[in-house]
C-alpha cells in the first residue's frame, strides 16, 4: 500500500543554540513543513527555537540535555506521550542522551526510530562505547559523511546495512559572492585594520582550539614569510574560554615576528564577507573532522581551498581541482601548498573558484540534505 501523506517527525536534540547538528534539524524540520509533513523537535531550547515555529514546525520544551540517568528514563515516558499526542511516524535523534530516551519510547510506540552519527564520538572502555551504540541501532543510521560511515561499520558491525551517508548540506544563497555587499566587506577590513592593505589574504576561520590547526598555520606562516612578503593571514574565531590557548598564539605570532603578517582579530559574525574577502581559505585541523564547514562554504564562495587531507575534507575538496589537500600537522607541507597557490595568481584561483561552487551546488546544498533525508522518513512509513 502506497504511503500517501507525508510523515509526521518528531527530532530529539540537547538545545537549540547553535552548531551544526542544530542547524541540520530546523533545516530539515522547515523542509518537511513546506513539503506539506509535520514537523515536531523537542529540546531545552535556544535561539533556533523561533525559527521554528515561524517556519511552520512545532518546539517542544523537555530537558533533553541532561544525562542523568532517571531523566533520561523520565524522557522516554515524556517522548512516548508526545508520540502519542503527535501521532508522529518517525522519531529521529541526533545526540546519545536523548537517544536512549527515542529508543525506548519508539519502543514503547512502535515509532521508526532514525540516528544521524554527528561525529566520532571517543570510546575509551566498553561503558562508553555501549553508550556511544546508540547511535547505530537506528532502524536508519545517517552518517554525515563517507568518513563517519566508515567509522561506524568498523565499530558497530551491526549497523553496517542501516548506514545512510547523507552530507551536511550549507545555503548556497548565504554562501555566494553576489549575496556580500561592499558595504560589508570595508566593514570587517576596518576591523581586520586591513582596509588600504594590498596584500593577499590567507583566511583561517573556527574557534580557536589546539585541533583546528591555528599553530601550525602560525609556523607555516613564518615558513612562508621567508619566501615571501605579500599576504597576511587572518585566523578569526572566539577561544570560547580557552584563553590561554589564545595567549600561546599570540605568543607565537611575537616571537616569530609576525605581527605584520598574521591578525588574530577575535570572533566573526560575518564568516561570508571573510571569505569573499579572502584569495585563499584554510582548514588546518590536525585531527579529523566529521564533516567540516569552511572547505565546502568557501567553495560555494567561489574560493580555493587549502585544507588537511583526512575526515570530511578528503571528500569536500577535490584536490588540484577546487583546491589543495595537504598532509595534517605539517607547517612545511602548508606553507608550500599556500606558496604554490599564490603563485598560481588571480585568474586561475578564480577558475578553481568557479570549480569549487560548481562542485558545492552539486553536492552539499541543503536542498539536496533535506530531500534525502525526508526521504529516509518515507521510505521507512511506506
Amino acid at each position: 500500500m502506497t504511503q500517501t501523506r507525508m510523515p509526521t517527525v518528531l527530532q530529539v536534540i540537547p538545545a537549540l543554540d547553535a552548531g551544526g547538528a542544530e542547524r541540520g534539524c530546523v533545516d530539515v524540520a522547515l523542509a518537511l513543513a513546506r513539503a506539506g509533513g509535520t514537523a515536531i523537535v523537542a529540546s531545552e531550547g535556544g535561539r533556533l527555537a523561533g525559527e521554528l515555529e515561524r517556519g511552520g514546525a512545532r518546539h517542544v520544551t523537555l530537558p533533553l540535555a541532561s544525562k542523568n540517568p532517571r531523566t533520561m528514563w523520565a524522557n522516554a515516558a515524556r517522548l512516548a506521550d508526545l508520540i502519542a499526542e503527535t501521532g508522529a511516524d518517525v522519531i529521529h535523534a541526533r545526540s546519545r542522551a536523548p537517544a536512549w530516551s527515542a529508543l525506548r519510547a519508539a519502543r514503547r510506540t512502535g515509532a521508526h526510530f532514525v540516528t544521524t552519527y554527528h561525529g566520532v564520538y571517543n570510546a575509551r572502555g566498553p561503558l562508553k562505547r555501549l553508550y556511544n551504540s546508540v547511535m547505530a541501532r537506528g532502524e536508519r543510521v545517517v552518517a554525515i559523511s563517507d568518513f563517519v560511515a566508515a567509522h561506524v561499520r568498523a565499530t558497530y558491525p551491526f549497523a553496517a546495512d542501516r548506514i545512510v551517508t547523507i552530507p551536511r548540506g550549507i545555503d548556497i544563497a548565504r554562501f555566494s559572492p553576489a549575496s556580500v555587499t561592499e558595504v560589508r566587506k570595508v566593514r570587517l577590513l576596518e576591523q581586520w585594520g586591513l582596509l588600504d592593505d594590498p596584500r593577499k589574504i590567507l583566511f583561517l576561520p573556527g574557534r580557536l582550539t589546539r585541533w583546528k590547526g591555528q599553530a601550525v598555520m602560525i609556523e607555516a606562516a613564518a615558513l612562508l614569510r621567508a619566501r615571501r612578503d605579500d599576504f597576511v593571514c587572518v585566523i578569526a574565531g572566539d577561544a570560547q574560554g580557552r584563553d590561554a590557548y589564545e595567549s600561546e598564539l599570540g605568543r607565537m605570532v611575537r616571537e616569530r615576528g609576525l605581527e605584520h603578517f598574521v591578525k588574530l582579530p577575535g570572533h566573526l559574525v560575518d564568516i561570508s564577507a571573510g571569505y569573499a574577502l579572502c584569495d585563499i581559505a584554510i582548514s588546518a585541523s590536525i585531527e579529523p573532522e566529521a564533516f567540516g564547514r569552511v572547505p565546502v562554504e568557501a567553495q560555494a564562495m567561489e574560493r580555493p581551498v587549502i585544507a588537511t587531507a583526512h575526515g570530511g575534507a578528503a571528500e569536500t575538496v577535490i584536490d588540484g581541482v577546487t583546491g589543495f589537500l595537504v598532509p595534517p600537522g605539517d607547517a612545511k607541507a602548508l606553507a608550500a601548498g599556500l606558496d604554490a597557490c599564490l603563485d598560481l595568481g588571480p585568474r586561475y584561483r578564480a577558475e578553481m573558484g568557479a570549480r569549487g561552487r560548481a562542485h558545492v551546488q552539486d553536492t552539499y546544498t541543503v536542498g539536496r540534505m533535506c530531500a534525502s533525508y525526508i526521504e529516509v522518513y518515507k521510505s521507512l512509513c511506506d
